[in-house]
């Protein structure tokens, strides 16, 4: 058995099980709608209301922000706001916008495109959310390296109703999950599938390999280097993107 086979008998049913779990689904208007997508997509309409539309209000604002208008070399952090977004947006240019889309439509037919934007609109509340408690919850380290995200805010939040060993629980969770959802991410898949199918190259494992070394060497040099390669590669992903 070849490396690459090897690989997929072994994860392949672990992977199968998990997706099993967390995409539960239930009868509902004639077809099954996976739980997960009912919960996110309260959650974005939910933020969005609470928040009034900040989705709406905050464009301009977003867009000062990211200009550096309100930016000071005397603030704390190890990145300047283009280069957190940059950071944000390099997981889904490739990943959501294209192959996610192109998957979403061959399953669903053409309307699963309708109701990814409609998701997507209200999603962007629930990551405004998201982000806000992730900086004002941030932790800073005396080397001036930051610790932030939900496995911070989530066990300040339920502690203050009285469940702090369920926050720090799900704080757990959520690392662990998170380790978790990066070993079934499909962009090297799909990269090397384009890879093969213009050279002949016909070694996953080796590719993977190849990946695996590029991005440690980025990954490896903490978020201060990881945001210098995105704030670069990820304008040109979006140009060849919208072309």
């Amino acid at each position: 058995m070849d490396p690459d086979s090897l690989i997929n008998a072994v994860l392949g049913p672990l992977a199968q099980q998990i997706a099993a779990v967390v995409f539960y689904d239930v009868p509902a208007f004639g077809t099954r709608v996976p739980l997960i997508v009912v919960w996110l997509s309260l959650g974005g309409i939910v933020t969005t209301l609470a928040l009034r539309f900040v989705n709406l209000r905050g464009v301009g604002h977003a867009l000062r922000v990211i200009g550096g208008r309100y930016s000071s070399p005397d603030q704390p952090g190890e990145t300047t706001p283009f280069q957190a977004l940059a950071t944000a947006v390099s997981g889904t240019v490739g990943l959501g916008n294209i192959a996610g889309v192109a998957v979403a439509i061959a399953i669903g037919g053409p309307g699963a495109a309708f109701w990814m934007v409609v998701a997507g609109f209200f999603a962007m509340s629930a990551k405004f959310a998201e982000v806000s408690l992730g900086v004002k919850y941030r932790r800073m380290r005396p080397d001036g390296t930051v610790a932030a995200g939900a496995m911070y805010y989530v066990p300040i939040a339920l502690a203050r109703i009285g469940l702090p060993r369920v926050g720090k629980a799900l704080a757990v969770f959520f690392c662990v999950a998170a380790v978790g959802a990066s070993l079934t991410v499909f962009q090297v898949n799909q990269a090397y599938s384009q890879f093969r199918e213009v050279t002949g190259f016909q070694s996953g494992l080796l590719f993977g390999l190849a990946v695996a070394i590029w991005v440690a060497l980025v990954l490896f040099g903490g978020m201060r280097r990881i945001a210098r390669w995105t704030s670069r590669l990820v304008p040109a992903m979006c140009v060849l993107y919208l072309l």
